[in-house]
């Protein structure tokens, strides 16, 4: 008999242990990931009293595998749409707070003696939350209808892009450049690059993809799609530098745009949560008591250094990005630990070999125990801002628990400042879509070319190779609707038709950036023409101006320019149009409700709900929780501002308004308030049985509601046999005869009592 591998024996056991440590845990009412986590300390070779792995690598292998599909999980619940509507605030917050977290680190280092590298590596460790844990404790509190979690998870991704920009950073402190600007400034850049394309030709090329093969398409199939994008993504991700994960982040934004958004999400979720279980699992594995009582003291400073630090330098940092106090204090009180990017960070300094060995074990012990604490400091933050509301004067706590009702996105822009921030971020994309293009065209289409079409010409004196002749013509044609539209569009935009009008001192700036954008198109076209074909400068430049020309002048390529660019913006608005067509859309006035703390979630009505068959005014959830339910979801309908007697059904989809303490007390109630389980719901099964009336029955001669089968006995006749292929209908005025055949459904004790007759 062959010996079962050593990573089913590890993941039964992963799994048994975690499976009974969290209903504990769900049964004294707290967060799963903390389950998860003692279970990992259970199972670890660092615990001698229990079994424990045998493979830590296959489990290391599953937790990032976990990891990868959490953020592909947060990705489709918080697009990049969302981070691009709160503005300035996010970044201004995640520049504070982790600048302030690693200059705290580094003291915290220097206090204990530690190397000047050990304590710039710390500083960056303590410098990143966990997204992985934060968006899973909030998940398990049921706070995400919350509207503090999504600026705190604004800021969590933001962390963990800046995260790959820190790293570069430390790799050439750890090198001996020092902070080598132009190093930083090129990591900086390629994040940037990769992001806009990743994005823009993922929203282009994905919802039309999804378009044409949705016939195709069951939960099935999407499953398996959508998991193959996201690991494609993650290895493409790799492959250009970052981390699986953030590949993964963005492969999850991107489908966040489709229609298909909200199917993927739930048919994700069960892979989601077998594998972050596994991921909060290994992260309790690697808890070592033996480091925890050598460094026990160091460990305990990193500890009050976050929850102290990330509590008021994060609270402070938020309210500078525009929140009130006490949305400032719940969501620094949220961050207060360090996650995967911390070991992450701890991992590149110890393959560089310039930090101690310890420190690595000591993170994570600071890890898991913050970690651990993660939803208590979440729960912390409403009590201590009300113990600081009754010590600050009451004037003070008034003007900053207002700040947010100011909004600065809200007063008028210049028509200069508006103008020119839209010929950049269009230069920015065209730009970077372009050199995506000629990129690809230069490294995998010119080589096969050449091999193609071995053939070479001599023009003027110049060598001249059809391949890259054809390769030049093939690739300029491709880029031709972006350069057109960098050059050209916002030519005739209401900001600047307005501004030509208003002065003639606005002319000749306004000409300046079309000369300036046109200057980079003949820039590309130049680059293109040089790198493949060698002439002159001066014939290569004449030849970019003239392309440019008539790229510009060239009727078929405007066209292509705008379809492409119509096809892109339907891309991304193709969730909101879908919502439009189906009712889902939420009341313009929600954006107005965020000032005065108030805001619209959606509640889904579980099916075993002590709700359902309930209508709004028995319900009476606007005097017991002071919500309002402004709509109904159901199906592919909508209603809008239900009456006291509409019903609730099964898997309704409620949009309520009210702040987060009041929506709060709506989820608990909706989770508690469920239908008893029936305990014989086994015994209760519906069985079919044949009966035969014999001459001593007592229903002889009787009708069907004479005989009490359906009231007496529970039982239902379903049809009597009479020798045809198909059972007969037996009608309610038909008396029972001698010798007739029915069949009857009921439940088994019933029918055993009605067979006894």
């Amino acid at each position: 008999m062959s010996e079962l591998p050593a990573m089913i024996s590890d993941l039964a056991l992963i799994l048994m242990v975690a499976g009974i440590v969290t209903l504990i845990f769900k049964q004294l009412k707290q967060p799963l990931v903390l389950g998860y986590i003692v279970a990992g300390f259970l199972v670890s070779p660092h615990m001698p009293y229990t079994a424990s792995v045998t493979d830590m690598s296959n489990v290391h292998l599953w937790a990032d595998i976990g990891v990868m599909f959490l953020l592909f999980s947060l990705g489709l619940d918080f697009s990049f749409k969302k981070i691009l509507k709160m503005g300035a605030s996010p970044i201004i917050s995640v520049i504070c707070i982790i600048t302030a977290m690693a200059t705290l680190g580094f003291i915290v280092g220097q206090a204990f003696g530690w190397s000047k590298m050990d304590c710039i590596f710390l500083g960056g460790m303590l410098a990143m939350s966990s997204t992985t844990i934060i968006y899973k404790a909030f998940d398990d509190l049921g706070l995400r209808q919350q509207q503090f979690t999504g600026l705190v998870m604004s800021v969590l991704i933001l962390e963990d892009i800046l995260a790959i920009v820190m790293m570069v950073m430390l790799s050439a402190i750890a090198s001996g450049n020092g902070t080598d600007s132009g190093q930083m400034l090129g990591s900086i850049v390629k994040i940037v690059f990769f992001l806009v394309l990743w994005l823009v030709v993922g929203i282009f090329a994905i919802p039309l993809f999804l378009r044409r093969v949705r016939r195709l398409i069951n939960a099935e199939v999407l499953l398996i799609v959508s998991l193959g994008l996201c690991c494609a993504m993650a290895v493409f991700s790799t492959k250009v530098g970052f981390s699986s994960a953030f590949g993964a982040f963005i492969m999850g934004s991107i489908l966040a745009e489709t229609i298909e958004a909200e199917r993927i999400e739930k048919l994700v979720e069960p892979v989601k949560n077998l594998f972050g279980a596994i991921f909060f699992v290994s992260v309790g594995m690697l808890v070592d008591p033996q480091i925890i009582v050598d460094y026990a003291l160091p460990i305990l400073a990193l500890i009050l250094t976050i929850i102290v630090g990330q509590s008021t330098v994060g609270s402070f940092s938020f309210m500078l990005g525009g929140e009130s106090l006490k949305s400032a204090m719940r969501c620094g009180f949220s961050m207060a630990q360090i996650g995967e990017f911390s070991f992450i960070i701890a991992s590149l300094g110890l393959s560089l070999g310039v930090i101690s060995d310890f420190l690595y074990p000591v993170v994570v012990a600071v890890s898991v125990i913050t970690t651990f604490l993660t939803p208590y400091m979440i729960r912390l933050a409403t009590p201590a801002y009300n113990a600081l509301e009754h010590r600050l004067p009451s004037r003070i706590i008034r003007s900053l628990n207002h700040l947010s009702m100011s909004h600065p996105d809200t007063t008028k822009r210049g028509k200069w400042k508006q103008l020119l921030k839209q010929m950049v971020v269009n230069t920015i994309v065209y730009s970077i879509l372009s050199t995506a293009i000629i990129t690809v065209m230069f490294v995998f289409a010119l080589p096969l070319a050449e091999k193609l079409v071995p053939v070479q010409l001599s023009i003027l004196n110049y060598p001249l190779s059809i391949a890259k002749l054809i390769i030049g013509l093939l690739t300029i044609l491709f880029i031709a609707p972006f350069l057109r539209a960098m050059i050209m569009k916002k030519n005739h935009s209401e900001e600047w038709k307005a501004l030509w009008a208003e002065s003639n001192r606005n002319r000749p700036p306004l000409m300046a950036t079309v000369l300036i954008r046109g200057f980079i198109g003949v820039t590309y076209v130049f680059y293109v023409c040089q790198h493949l074909l060698h002439f002159a400068p001066a014939i290569v430049i004449t030849v970019g101006v003239i392309a440019v020309v008539l790229i510009v002048q060239s009727r078929g390529i405007k066209r292509r320019s705008i379809l492409l660019e119509r096809l892109f913006i339907n891309n991304l608005r193709s969730r909101d149009i879908e919502a439009q067509v189906h009712g889902k859309r939420r009341p313009l006035y929600e954006g107005k409700l965020l000032d005065r703390d108030i805001h619209i979630a959606d509640f889904d009505i579980p099916a075993n709900s002590a709700w359902m068959g309930q209508t709004l005014k028995q319900l009476n959830l606007g005097r017991k929780y002071g919500v309002h339910v402004s709509s109904i979801l159901r199906g592919g309908n909508r209603l809008n501002i239900p009456s006291g007697d509409d019903q609730l059904f099964p898997f309704d989809r409620l949009q309520v308004i009210g702040s987060d303490e009041q929506l709060g007390k709506l989820a608990a109630a909706l989770q508690q308030e469920l239908m008893v389980e029936d305990v014989n719901l086994e015994k209760r099964e519906m069985k079919l049985r044949q009966m035969i009336i014999g001459a001593d029955s007592p229903f002889i001669g009787k009708t069907l509601e004479e005989s009490g089968l359906r009231s007496r006995y529970n039982c239902m006749v379903v049809g009597l046999e009479e020798g045809k292929e198909n059972l007969s209908p037996f009608r309610p005025n038909r008396q029972f005869l001698e010798g007739d055949i029915i069949w009857i459904v009921g439940e088994q004790a019933s029918l055993d009592t009605l067979l006894e007759t």
